[in-house]
């Protein structure tokens, strides 16, 4: 009788394998502000090709990573579709005040990126989950 063909493996049996590009991918974000969020991008795309191979802890930075900027890139359009739409109706003045929250909403928005990032990268050092 023929053995059965064995499992696929979907990680390495190295429980760390993909720290250092998950820390890379926290740095990267942190210098997505400066770089017009080019970084960002590429970020998004070394988690993605990282966390194929990641298992535990690592994987989970890397899953932290992409659900981090797909939900600022969400939010980053919606409020720029609200400021857009303020903006206009800033003509008859009605606008204004929506303007201005949607602004502090925008800089809410990149703290908290900045703020997830940072606390992402100690937890990579650390060696524990985001």
């Amino acid at each position: 009788m023929a053995d059965a063909a064995p499992e696929p493996r979907y990680g390495s049996s190295d429980p760390e394998e993909g720290r250092a590009a998950a820390g890379v991918v926290w740095l990267l974000y942190l210098l997505a502000i400066p770089s017009a969020n080019l970084l960002a991008v590429v970020g998004v795309v070394v988690a993605y090709a990282m966390r194929g191979n990641a298992t535990g802890w690592v994987r989970a930075h890397f899953d932290d990573q992409i659900r981090l900027f797909w939900s600022v890139i969400v939010w980053f359009i919606l409020l720029g579709i609200v400021m857009f739409v303020s903006a206009v109706l800033s003509v008859i003045l009605i606008g204004i005040p929506f303007l201005i929250a949607a602004g502090i909403a925008m800089l809410v928005l990149f703290i908290w990126f900045t703020v997830k990032s940072v606390l992402g990268l100690i937890g990579v050092v650390q060696g524990r989950t985001p």
